[in-house]
């Protein structure tokens, strides 16, 4: 069993007489390469769709026309005729947002702590701000991926449940939902308990695979 860390009372209430497989904190309620991919993703989205800003709204801003195309025509808008551009507006303010919506996550999700895990032989249990989360390890599929070093690393779990996502090129695609234990010591030794955990009370009947009758 591995435990290092001092538990909250209302954690420890709720394990009851159960059995620790690991305790751990975890650092970050993500790894720190997803949140950084996150602040520049929305770092490059905002800049990108600023420069549509700067074309449409700033010689609005300046007191000038605006000259566009739209459906093949060409559309003038300014000061004393804003209604042409009022849609356009909308449209780039709201990609604008997007990004700034995306790098903000991005920012807050770098700071945001992960919270307390507990590994017992029946679940995974996470407390975090006085909110707490059972998840029994039948509701893991299995697939587990870890990183890091012999002093801390990040393990990603994903669960069973998810939500189809819609592809205009291609067949939809079904995103799992993940549980991140992020900044964690023995995250190796962590992942092979889970691991065995999820093997022990996989619920999913085996399969028959190449046999004929």
């Amino acid at each position: 069993m591995m435990e290092n860390t001092t538990l909250p009372q209302e954690l420890i209430a709720a394990i009851g007489s159960e059995n620790k497989d690991f305790a751990v904190k975890a650092d970050r309620a993500q790894p720190l390469k997803k949140s950084i991919f996150t602040i520049l993703f929305g770092t490059c989205w905002t800049a990108f769709t600023s420069i549509f800003v700067f074309v449409f709204l700033g010689p609005l801003l300046r007191g000038e026309e605006v000259h566009f195309t739209s459906n093949g025509t060409e559309v003038v808008a300014g000061p004393g005729n804003l209604g042409p551009i009022v849609v356009p507006a909308i449209l780039i303010g709201l990609f604008v947002l997007i990004g700034i919506g995306m790098l903000g996550w991005g920012i807050f999700s770098l700071f945001k702590k992960g919270g307390y895990f507990v590994g017992t032989p029946s679940g995974l249990i996470n407390f975090q701000n006085g909110n707490m989360r059972s998840i029994d390890w039948e509701q893991f599929s299995g697939d587990i991926k870890v990183s890091g070093n012999t002093l801390k690393g990040d393990i990603t779990l994903q669960m069973r449940t998810g939500k189809m996502v819609n592809r205009k090129n291609g067949p939809d695609r079904f995103v799992p939902d993940v549980i991140y234990i992020a900044g964690v010591q023995n995250a190796f030794e962590i992942e092979k308990i889970c691991r065995k955990r999820i093997k022990e009370n996989d619920t999913t009947p085996p399969t028959a695979g190449g046999i004929i009758s």
